[in-house]
């Protein structure tokens, strides 16, 4: 059978997908041992990763941007798993850092919003997971902000404020939630989790991949493989273990 024949190519191949939306964290995820890249890792012909993450922006943004990335359009059932990893940005100091800042309760409103818009479109509850910022390392972040001409610009208190804001909001959706900022100070010096007091080192995209992992393998390990293992192919008759 020519490759332009009717039903030479069989039934489209459809990978399930698993979004990742967020800011600068998020857009670095698929660096050299970063978490995104992980998770591409381990769901390697069951599911496509997609990089979502857009460097500085915050929910007051991402909201305007969910409905251009998922539109109702999209098939729901193609979509098994969506992260929304917002609020490094969003709990900036309003008097240093005005453009990124996003007051605390708005910022609680924009993640509802961003939650309601995926039931919206059919991306059950079970199948989005809310990220919370992670801690602020503020005499790290101090000299990176020094070292652009900038003052400190965050601070960790306030980080914890908009966490906490997330887990409510998570609560309130019933969607699962990864409450980093708290998980990462339950070893006293968090320090080694980031690389420059606000993203994360090497050893902090592993400890988000693995609790990352802990949520989603349930959910997505029991995909199938799509297309047979190379062994289980008739040489002889590859028609017939292809299309």
């Amino acid at each position: 059978m020519a490759l332009g024949e009717p039903g030479a190519r069989g039934r489209l191949l459809r990978w399930p997908r698993v979004l990742l939306f967020g800011d600068s964290i998020t857009e670095y995820s698929f660096q050299e041992n970063g978490w995104g890249a992980y998770l591409a890792e381990r769901l390697v012909r069951k599911c496509d990763v997609l990089n979502r993450g857009i460097s500085g922006y915050n929910t007051r943004w991402a909201k305007l941007i969910l409905p251009r990335l998922i539109p109702e359009s999209t098939s729901a059932d193609s979509i098994v798993a969506v992260t929304i990893f917002f609020g490094a940005n969003d709990s900036a100091l309003k008097e240093l850092n005005p453009k990124q800042h996003v007051p605390l309760e708005e910022y609680a409103t924009n993640l509802k919003s961003m939650v309601h818009y995926l039931k919206s479109v059919d991306i059950t509850a079970d199948r989005i997971i809310l990220i919370t910022p992670p801690p602020l390392q503020e005499s790290a972040w101090e000299k990176a902000c020094l070292a652009k001409g900038d003052k400190l610009n965050r601070c960790n208190a306030t980080t914890g404020q908009y966490a906490q804001a997330c887990v409510q909001v998570a609560r309130e959706c019933s969607t699962d939630v990864l409450d980093l900022w708290t998980l990462m100070q339950k070893n006293q010096d968090f320090s080694s989790y980031l690389s420059d007091g606000l993203h994360l080192s090497a050893k902090g995209n592993s400890f988000l991949a693995a609790q990352l992992w802990s949520r989603l393998e349930n959910k997505l390990s029991a995909l199938p493989s799509l297309l047979p293992y190379w062994r289980d192919v008739d040489h002889t008759n590859p028609e017939a273990s292809l299309l």
